[in-house]
This record gives structure tokens, sequence and C-alpha cells, in this order.
């Protein structure tokens, strides 16, 4: 067994994230009196990325996010909404959205109890917290620690410090982090000092600069790469 602190990103690693915000930002339009369509929600899917990947690099903040994504969508749609209403819609409509991505669970089941696992995530608490419980991942887990809450995002090592100094007995040389994000997740592991494992099913080139410790495209593989056997 390589490891004994096995810390989990959540959205694009063991859940659908893009499912649920589908569901959720087509759910916010009606509301709202905007017909949605896949071509708005793509539309409002490239502005949210750009929006956290400014906030991970901490140029903007959390809550400016939050509304400024439902403002520069209804710029470029050209509607008249109130985008602050839209935030609040969302996230109540997101935390009511939570799917597994196919094989999560069988992954947590192989690995469950033989190392300690937690979620790090990047997010809000109230959103998280249900949409865990609603697929019931949340049952693996020893603790779940979010952003909102710790008051710093993934990759920041100040992220990873609070998580370290929230668990008993944590070694990072017995710690993973497995995650789907280059930029939060491997970088994040990266600035702690602890082994990185990407989750990577889309078979994306890693930039030469990052010297991860394991690719996965697969949850066999990341199992099998843990555990160092065949094991589901």
């Amino acid at each position: 067994m390589r490891y004994d602190f096995l810390l989990f990103d959540a959205d694009g690693t063991l859940l659908d994230f893009l499912k649920s915000e589908h569901e959720a930002l087509c759910d916010v339009l009606k509301i709202n009196g905007i017909q949605p369509t896949d071509d708005k929600v793509k539309l409002y899917s490239g502005i949210n990325d750009s929006l956290w990947k400014l906030l991970e690099r901490g140029e903007i903040e959390k809550k400016t996010l939050l509304v400024r994504r439902f403002e520069l969508l209804l710029e470029a749609l050209g509607e008249n909404a109130d985008a602050r209403k839209m935030s609040v819609d969302y996230a109540s409509k997101l935390s009511e959205k939570g799917y597994l991505l196919e094989g999560a669970e069988q992954m947590c089941q192989a690995l469950y109890g033989k190392a300690r696992m937690f979620i790090v995530t990047n997010g809000l608490e109230m959103v998280q917290r249900g949409r865990y419980a609603r697929c019931g991942i949340d049952r693996y887990f020893e603790k779940i620690f979010i952003s909102d809450k710790i008051g710093f995002q993934k990759p920041s090592v100040h992220f990873f410090e609070s998580v370290a100094a929230s668990v008993e007995g944590f070694e990072k040389s017995r710690a993973l982090i497995i995650g789907d994000s280059l930029t939060s997740d491997m970088r994040g592991g990266l600035n702690f000092g602890i082994d990185t494992c990407w989750y990577n099913p889309d078979g994306k080139q890693c930039p030469s600069d990052m010297k991860l410790t394991h690719i996965s495209n697969t949850f066999e593989d990341v199992v099998q790469f843990i555990l160092g056997e065949d094991s589901i």
C-alpha cells in the first residue's frame, strides 16, 4: 500500500459536474424567462471556467465571481435579467444535482478501509455538501474540505496546510491527491509537496513542466496504482 492519506477532488473526478451544471443552468434560465439551449449552456460554461481560473490565481474574489459570470452571460445574450438573483437561483439548483461519474463509486468501494479518504474541493459549502449527500458518495470519506469553509482555494498551499492540520497524523510522504484539474489539483499537490495522480480520462497532454507522480486514464488504473494490484 503506497499511501495512507488519499485526497480526492470532487467535480470531474468523482462527480459529473457537466451534467449538474447543464441541468442547473437550464433550470435557472427558465426561471428567469430565458429559453435554455445547449449553446447558452456552452457559453456560460466557458465564462465560468475562465473566471475560476482567475480565482485560482488570486485575481478575482469568489463573491465577485458568483455574480460576474451571470452578468457576462446576460451581456453576451443581450438579456436584462437580474444577475444576482440568477446567482442565488443557480446555487440552489446546483445543490440538488449530484451525479456520480460511471465507475467512481466502485473505485471508492475498492479503496475504502484501505486508506483514509478525504474530499478536497473548491466551491460553496451549501452547494457541495448537498450534491454529495444526494449521490451518497460522502459515506466513503472521513472528512470533506471545501474552499468556501477553509478560506483558501486550491492550488494555494494554505488550502493544503489547513487540510493537513485538520487530519490527525497526516504525513506528506504518505499522501496522494487525485484529481482531474492540472491547475488546481495537480498544481496544488506539487505546491504542497505531496504525490499527484492526474485523472485524465480524455488523454490530454501533460505540460512538460509538471512532473506528476502518476497519470491515470481510468478509475481502475487509479486503484491499481494506489494498491499496487488489480482491484476492480
